[in-house]
């Protein structure tokens, strides 16, 4: 984990936040200047004070100092919580980019839940941090400085005792830091794994009760919950010495000021001004470092999700946005000797496959041997972790992956659907389509009934996950969009899985016209799919083999 104060990653991830935070550091210096005239002007108001007076210019700067203080710590917040908002929604962005242009093999090697908890609860935490610790921070590089400036000026031997002092807060709080972070870092993990556990539960809840095993659940989701809390009370214990500890060497280092100016000051070796001056000051001096120091623990959860943010986000170069050669997907597709290895598994072996222009290929296999690895090789959400995949004779690893995904039609085994309308939800892949051009799409897709039963036909809003559809209706949904996209190559992972009969037939059909000359890669188990294919190839254990080496035509 990244154990400085603060992560220079920032600057140049979060563009958008630096005139937030340069403006940040400007207000510290106006705040370090108006310390030292606050604690001035009320040194002048008391000395005269002493004497039955009343120096209205000292009074009157007094009260301007007060003003312009408070001016400038609500300027802080200000600042510091709109900085907080800007990097929060930027590193959101971030990681839904990362899982976007990585793909679903990367969520599960990630760990969907603790992604979850990462963007949920681990960002929020950065409120503490950008609002709480960095102004701290900046006040604890600027006060010191000036305060100890002001003093040198005023009385040079309370100064040296303040700069040999003040590095004792710094010290004591690093050493304890370094136990707080370990415990910041048991607490995150502790919060992430049952994160990951609830999300998978909540997700396979139907099957828990079906099989009984829902309190069982109930009971394994109370240890990680009790566990959490255990490393939480044991980071707040930490949280708690470490203040104790700052306020008594923070009051110690006072005193040492405050008795030798004391004792000068009866003796008559130090004027009241002076001396009321460093009395002011001195505990200045040492506010922004107690104070900076208490409120990093409540801001250790923050910055353990910003380096883990910031990691995950950036831990691998965005493969969209490198500009490259274009493939024609009406070219030759070909694997050459490709493997992708996972972390505990391999899902394909030294493939080499060639895929004709305008050829249909249905590949079978059991769960697991690798068929939605192949599309995500071609779709550009897997890379290979030896051999390559050319289109036309030119790299993926080295092509405009968004222009080759434009002239790639996607149909996958359950089509998500988004909360907007039916017709937003067909335009997905090209949203500039004229309505004339949708209609034609859901008519080839057979959609045509489903559209005139709703009651705002293709304006009708959908739910989550196409609410108000069922999975043949959803699945039809998505073939319309392969028709609108009118792309060279077509990719169906088992477009007919879990529907009943009736479904499957109207899938069929519309799955037929789809991949009618068009180069198509179906993934399929249904012997209807399997006799509309040119070739069928079979995968287990992650090898490939041709079943029916026939010519195209002949197949069918």
């Amino acid at each position: 984990m990244n154990r400085r104060p603060f992560d220079p990653r920032l600057l140049r991830r979060v563009p958008a936040a630096r005139r937030d935070l340069a403006l940040l550091a400007l207000l510290g210096v106006l705040a370090a200047g108006l310390v030292v005239a606050q604690a001035t002007a009320l040194a002048v108001l008391l000395a005269t004070a002493f004497t039955g007076q009343l120096d209205r210019v000292a009074l009157a700067g007094f009260v301007a100092a007060v003003a312009a203080r408070a001016l400038v710590v609500w300027a802080q917040g200000v600042a510091a919580a709109r900085v907080a908002a800007t990097v929060k929604a930027a590193l959101r962005a971030d990681l839904l980019g990362a899982v976007a242009r990585h793909g679903p093999g990367w969520v599960a090697g990630q760990r969907a839940g603790q992604l979850a908890t990462l963007a949920g609860r681990g960002l929020d935490a950065l409120d503490a941090y950008f609002t709480g610790y960095l102004p701290q921070l900046v006040l604890s590089v600027t006060v010191p400085v000036a305060v100890l400036g002001r003093v040198f000026l005023a009385d040079w031997s309370s100064a040296v005792i303040i700069a040999l002092t003040l590095p004792l807060i710094p010290i004591f709080g690093a050493l304890l830091g370094w136990q707080a972070q370990a415990a910041t870092e048991r607490q995150w993990r502790r919060l992430s794994l049952l994160g990951g556990h609830f999300l998978d539960m909540v997700a396979g809840l139907p099957t828990l009760r079906a099989f009984g095993r829902a309190r069982a659940q109930t009971d394994a989701v109370r240890r990680m919950a009790d566990g959490h809390r255990l490393a939480t009370m044991k980071t707040l214990r930490i949280a708690f010495l470490s203040a104790l500890v700052l306020e008594l060497v923070a009051t110690l280092s006072v005193a040492l000021v405050a008795v030798p100016v004391g004792i000068r000051l009866l003796d008559g070796g130090l004027a009241l001004q002076t001396a009321l001056l460093v009395l002011l000051l001195t505990p200045e001096a040492y506010l922004p470092l107690r104070t900076a120091g208490s409120r990093f623990h409540a801001s250790m959860e923050g910055l353990t999700a910003l380096d883990e943010a910031l990691t995950l986000s950036g831990s691998a170069p965005d493969p969209t946005t490198r500009v490259g050669a274009l493939p024609d997907g009406r070219g030759e597709i070909r694997f050459e000797s490709v493997t992708v290895a996972y972390e505990r598994t391999t899902a394909l072996r030294d493939v080499t496959l060639t895929i004709r222009p305008g050829e249909r290929i249905a590949v079978i296999g059991p769960s697991g041997a690798g068929k939605s690895t192949l599309l995500g090789l071609l779709l550009g959400f897997v890379t290979p972790t030896a051999g390559r995949v050319t289109v036309g004779g030119i790299d993926l690893a080295d092509a405009d992956l968004d222009g080759w995904r434009r002239q790639v039609a996607w149909v996958p085994q359950r089509a998500h659907l988004f909360a907007a309308s039916l017709a937003d939800n067909i335009r997905l892949g090209t949203p500039d389509a004229p309505p004339a051009e949708v209609a034609t799409a859901v008519h080839a897709a057979a959609l045509d009934d489903v559209v005139a039963a709703l009651p705002d036909g293709l304006d009708t809003l959908l739910g989550e996950r196409g609410h108000g559809l069922s999975s043949g209706q959803r699945q039809r949904v998505a073939l319309a969009r392969a028709f609108l996209r009118d792309a060279p190559v077509v990719l169906l992972d088992e477009p007919t899985a879990r529907l009943d009969a009736a479904a499957e037939t109207a899938v069929l059909s519309a799955t037929r016209r789809l991949v009618a000359g068009r180069t198509a890669l179906l993934v399929a188990h249904r012997p209807a799919l399997l006799r509309d294919a040119d070739r069928i190839l079979r995968i287990s254990d992650g090898r490939v083999t041709e079943l029916t080496p026939v010519r195209a035509g002949e197949a069918r």
